[in-house]
């Protein structure tokens, strides 16, 4: 199946800056700092993602990066409606972790997927790294979410296996 890369690469910088709009979002409403802190770190990190895609998108319609990152959020895309569900609901850090894991498992497949689709090694190597990086955001939102509801962190296992 042939994808038309220049679109792909143009969907993708949409995507990070709909995933860095969702973690600014999201970080406002947050009373807990450590959980704030996490959301403004991947709200950063997804802003360097749109990074990555700008550098290989040859597309002469979009803005520089940062005024296109800088612009109002598509309140349309399917990450801002729902962070914006949630924080017009009952909002809390473990609603917003929870939508979150859910959002980078997602996005994660779908970047593996058009990597999978790209003959072009720049470009796929782009996706790949992408990929990798989104898999750290989940392991990253999955050990705040166990902190912030009190579970057990992966590295205290062994202290309490031994006791």
């Amino acid at each position: 199946m042939s994808i038309d890369i220049q679109e792909a690469i143009k969907r993708s910088i949409q995507t990070e800056k709909n995933a860095m709009n969702f973690y600014q979002l999201g970080a406002r409403q947050m009373k807990n700092t450590d959980a704030r802190r996490v959301f403004e770190l991947l709200a950063q990190e997804e802003r360097e993602h749109a990074g990555h895609f700008y550098r290989i998108y040859r597309g002469g319609d979009m803005p520089s990066l940062e005024a296109f990152l800088d612009s109002p959020p598509d309140n349309e895309s399917s990450w801002i409606v729902s962070i914006a569900r949630a924080i017009d609901g009952d909002f809390s850090e473990q609603k917003a972790l929870e939508l979150a894991l859910e959002r980078e498992k997602n996005l994660e497949e779908v970047l593996l997927e058009t990597a999978a689709k790209i003959a072009e090694k720049d470009v796929r190597e782009v996706y790949e790294l992408n990929a990798r990086e989104t898999r750290n955001h989940y392991l990253l939102i999955e050990s705040e979410y166990a902190r912030l509801m009190g579970m057990v962190h992966e590295s205290d296992i062994d202290t309490f296996v031994r006791e």
